[in-house]
């Protein structure tokens, strides 16, 4: 899978690098643009441009961030996108490295409860999607899958390790 990032098996959720506020400052400034200009970045976080360029190797070779695309599956004609819940009896460390093998899942995540593995998958079709889940479900060490299809998309963000720049919202009524 070309882009595709494989994370250590070592590395868990709590694994924490932590960001001091310069760059901080300049992983929002990608964030906003990922082709921001080493020079306007400089300009922002008040460090040369050779400083910037050398922060952000380094966070990137740290594994902290990627520059990368993000495209809309539904313009690139996939039209069927779904999380798969898998239940195992065996390892779930194995079968969600197999399922990160299969081109049609972007994201693989093993949970606590009574899910043992999640998969964010991108189809073209119901078609595809059926095969998929079919696939998933002759992996070893699977016993069942729930596939919840994604209806509609009311939040996406990558803004993850950086202050928000809005308030909390409150939940209605409340």
């Amino acid at each position: 899978m070309s882009g595709a990032r494989r994370y250590d098996p070592g590395m868990t959720i709590r694994g924490r690098f932590v960001l001091d506020d310069v760059s901080r400052a300049i992983v929002e400034q990608l964030q906003e643009d990922g082709r921001r200009p080493y020079a306007r970045i400089a300009t922002a976080v008040g460090l040369s441009e050779a400083a910037v360029r050398q922060r952000v190797q380094r966070l990137l070779d740290a594994g902290v961030m990627q520059i990368v695309a993000v495209t809309d599956p539904l313009q690139l004609g996939f039209s069927r996108q779904a999380m798969v819940g898998v239940r195992t009896s065996a390892d779930a460390r194995a079968v969600a490295d197999r399922l990160a093998d299969f081109a049609e899942v972007d994201y693989v995540v093993i949970t606590a409860g009574s899910i043992d593995v999640i998969a964010e998958v991108v189809c073209e079709d119901d078609d595809q999607l059926l095969d998929l889940v079919a696939r998933i479900r002759a992996v070893e060490g699977v016993t069942s899958t729930d596939t919840f299809l994604y209806l509609g998309l009311r939040k996406q963000t990558y803004a993850w390790g950086t202050p928000r720049t809005e308030g909390p919202t409150a939940l209605p009524g409340g």
